[in-house]
Formats: C-alpha cells, sequence, structure tokens
C-alpha cells in the first residue's frame, strides 16, 4: 500500500463535514460538470460519475436535478474555479479549491482567513508542485476479477493504486487519465459509485498536538466557506493510539 492508501485512511469520513456540507459541494460540481458538457448523464462521463457519487451519499435526487437545472438555465453564467496556495502555521502547505460566483469576494475571505490564523497566502502555483494530482474511484467489486490482473490491466491507463476496501475496490490515477478511466471501468462492466479528484502531499511534515491545533483552525476557517470545495495540506495525521 502506498501514499494513496495511508491519504485515503487519514481523510475517510473526516473532510466532507456534515451532510449538508456534502450536498452543496456535489452540487456545485455537478453544476459545473453540466454546464461544460450538458446535462445528459447518458453523454457527459464527468455528470454520470458525480450523480453516481452523489447517489452513494444518498443526496436527494430533487437537488442533483436542480444542480443540472441551474447549469442549463440561461441566466447563469457558470462558477469560477479558482485555486488559493499558502501556508499554515508552522510551516504547513496548504492547497485550496473553489468554484465561485463572485471572486473578489472569494480572494478577500481566504486571505482573510490566513491573515486572522498566523498563515500566509502565496502565489498560484508556488506550492502546487508539493502535491500529486489525482483522480480516484470506487467501484464495486466484480465476480471472477482478481486484483493483481485488474491492477495490471488499469497501468497502461494511467492507474497507480489500487486495492479493496470492504465491498469496493478502490483506485487512483493520474488526474489527466480520468476519463480514460472511466471509459474502461464502464466499458468492461464496472460499477462506479463514486470518484473524486483529490491532491497527495508528496512529503508530509509532523507536529506537535498543540502545533496541528493551530494548523486545524485555518484549515477548519477555510472549509467553513461556501466557495471553498477542498481543503488539501502536507501536516501528518496524529498516529493511532
Amino acid at each position: 500500500m502506498g501514499r494513496a492508501f495511508e491519504y485515503r485512511k487519514a481523510r475517510k469520513m473526516k473532510r466532507w463535514g456534515n451532510m449538508a456540507r456534502v450536498f452543496t459541494k456535489l452540487g456545485k460540481e455537478i453544476t459545473i460538470a453540466a454546464k461544460s458538457g450538458g446535462g445528459d448523464p447518458d453523454t457527459n462521463p464527468r455528470l454520470r460519475a458525480l450523480m453516481a457519487t452523489a447517489k452513494k451519499e444518498n443526496m436527494p435526487k430533487d437537488n442533483v436535478d436542480r444542480a443540472i437545472k441551474k447549469a442549463l438555465s440561461k441566466d447563469f453564467t457558470d462558477y469560477k474555479e479558482v485555486n488559493f496556495e499558502g501556508y499554515a502555521p508552522h510551516g504547513i502547505a496548504i492547497f485550496v479549491e473553489t468554484a465561485t460566483d463572485n471572486n473578489t469576494r472569494t480572494v478577500a475571505n481566504i486571505r482573510s482567513y490566513f491573515n486572522k490564523f498566523g498563515g500566509s497566502l502565496g502565489t498560484s502555483g508556488s506550492l502546487e508542485f508539493l502535491f500529486d494530482h489525482k483522480c480516484t474511484f470506487h467501484v464495486k467489486k466484480k465476480e471472477g476479477v482478481e486484483l493483481d490482473e485488474l491492477e495490471l490491466e488499469l497501468i497502461d491507463f494511467g492507474v497507480d493504486e489500487l486495492y479493496e476496501e470492504e465491498d469496493e475496490i478502490v483506485l487512483y490515477g493520474e488526474f489527466a487519465q480520468n476519463s480514460a478511466i472511466q471509459k474502461y471501468l464502464e466499458e468492461n462492466g464496472f460499477e462506479i459509485t463514486s470518484s473524486e479528484f483529490v491532491r497527495i502531499p508528496q512529503d508530509t511534515k509532523t507536529l506537535t498536538p498543540e502545533q496541528m491545533e493551530s494548523v486545524n483552525k485555518l484549515i477548519e476557517k477555510i472549509e467553513e466557506d461556501e466557495d471553498v470545495q477542498n481543503v488539501f495540506h502536507n501536516m501528518a495525521e496524529p498516529e493511532e493510539e
């Protein structure tokens, strides 16, 4: 098991917060996907995968339909996807992904969070190299499929890690290969239950509990912002007792 597995284990059930937060985040992703690729999941692979994720997260169908309808409305321009990079206290790198309809507001808010909680906002692209941008899929296990054979098959499609988790197979691949991986899975009869994009730190930094608390205050404040979709960092998770 590599870094992706450790990352997944640490983040599981942690960073999406309560149900309303999950639905807001997914709703925006669905709207963005429908705006760029159309509102028909049969012809829009990204939308199709997000709808599967919404189903897994028990997001009401009305919410999904509303997010698609919003994208197709002639009055809706689109969310702008903007990334922010900076340092939290104690040299922890923070990467923030947002989807906003008011960039001026979002920039001002993110800057204020970094300033208030002892961090510093950097320039765009300054910390991106510290993280590997990956796509990840959860698929239902399929009868007669050996994990080792599937992994060998998927290496050619950009998958670099694959493992079992309960009744599912979880796989990580290169961000740019997302469409090719999804196409392979669908054409070979795998049911995708969820997918997302993640940024995995290449190295992590260990802090004391007190230092971690100050970093987490900043991360939590950023995550509360309605424009924020994801927050990634390179702080090592505390070891389980």
